[in-house]
């Protein structure tokens, strides 16, 4: 988690960043086998303003794509800018 943490900082400057590891609960999951975790992850970031959900997500895939076909089996992801966050608070 602290790479995703690192990768996410770097890349999009968030104001909230929120990791959760849900491996636990896919546990004999045929993907969960060798160590790929299932995380759901909520960014905050300004850089998302004016970007559609596809091209949040592709940001955030980009940031993470090192780890995307070995360490990181699923993302769930929650991509909002401050304005969003601060609406559904």
């Amino acid at each position: 988690m602290e790479r995703i943490r690192a990768l996410l900082l770097a890349a999009l400057a968030p104001v909230t960043l929120e990791i959760e590891d849900d491996s636990r609960k896919h546990a004999g999951h045929a993907g969960a086998a060798g160590g790929a975790g299932h995380f759901n992850v909520l960014v905050v970031s300004p850089l998302f303003s004016g970007k559609g959900l596809l091209a949040r997500h592709r940001m955030v895939y980009d940031a993470l794509s090192h780890m995307m076909h070995g360490e990181i089996h699923a993302l769930s992801i929650r991509a909002l800018t401050p304005d969003e966050f601060h609406t559904h608070l």
